[in-house]
């Protein structure tokens, strides 16, 4: 998942399904600034995101005194997911796209995520020219679970910290010498005042994540 802003990789789900995938994206999620209801989303027409948002934030309804209590969690008010469902032709070729609302009011949904997927599909893109384990029909695949997630954290940390994006680039006044500042994601998030070198990712000891609770 990525800041559409910044270009930032917010977090990343690993699992032998779509939904499991997302569940543990949402997971990183609520422990990581959004503990009480998921991001405004958007994505491509592929299912399992809807069911991981019910899952890892969902509530269930208040007993009404009637009938057994309820156990099954629903989806909470103020939640905003949109969907962007390509259709092809017989060929496989896109024809057309159709947004579809999950979750929230309709016309505040498409305006605040604009219905386009395009940050997404771009940087899956760059994930695999990145990562050869990602190549579709490839021989780099990966045969074991925990080298194809170590391999994925490396990459999202030199995307993040270490590659400057153009449309990120930000106007430099005052000095002739240059024009423009290059930036990496997690300059433009505030989240770095420089780009990291390979030697600083490799050495530099991070803190261990705090819970919010």
């Amino acid at each position: 998942m990525i800041e559409p802003d910044t270009r930032l990789r917010v977090a990343r789900g690993i699992a032998k399904t779509e939904t499991e995938a997302c569940k543990k994206v949402f997971e990183t999620l609520k422990r990581r600034g959004h503990p009480d209801r998921p991001a405004p989303t958007i994505s491509d027409g592929w299912g399992g995101i809807d069911q991981a948002m019910v899952e890892v934030y969902g509530q269930v309804p208040p007993y009404k005194g009637r009938g057994r209590p309820p156990t099954k969690k629903h989806p909470v008010e103020r939640w905003q997911y949109l969907q962007m469902v390509k259709q092809r032709d017989e060929r496989g070729r896109l024809i057309a796209t159709k947004l579809r609302v999950i979750f929230g009011q309709q016309d505040e949904v498409i305006a605040k995520l604009g219905g386009s997927t395009a940050y997404i599909e771009r940087t899956h893109l760059t994930m695999r020219h990145m990562n050869g384990r990602l190549v579709r029909k490839g021989l780099g695949f990966s045969k074991l679970l925990g080298m194809h997630e170590a391999q994925a954290v490396w990459e999202d940390i030199v995307y993040n910290l270490g590659r400057p994006l153009k449309t990120l680039g930000e106007e430099v006044c005052g000095d002739p010498s240059r024009r423009w500042r290059s930036r990496t994601p997690a300059m433009a998030a505030g989240l770095s005042d420089h780009r990291w070198t390979v030697k600083e990712l490799l050495t530099v000891r991070v803190l261990p994540e705090r819970s919010n609770t």
